[in-house]
């Protein structure tokens, strides 16, 4: 599977928001832990409405979770 064109900072605000775990970022998701972690090894994309719940889970604007490499 290709990398894609973005990476992102969900590991560090997991850790920098009192050590979640992928499991626990899945549950207020309703994704997967294995589906988080894809995500976070720029394995998979998240839909939009996804990356919105990322950004309002840590209070940050999408611009600062994902960053465009291409």
């Amino acid at each position: 599977m290709a990398q894609l064109p973005f990476t992102n900072n969900i590991r560090a605000l997991r850790f920098a928001h009192k050590e979640m775990t992928q499991g626990e970022l899945g549950e207020h998701l309703g994704l997967t832990r294995q589906t988080v972690a894809a995500i976070e090894q720029g394995k998979y994309s998240p839909s939009l409405e996804t990356a919105f719940r990322i950004a309002h889970i840590f209070e940050q604007p999408l611009e600062d979770i994902f960053i465009w490499d291409g």
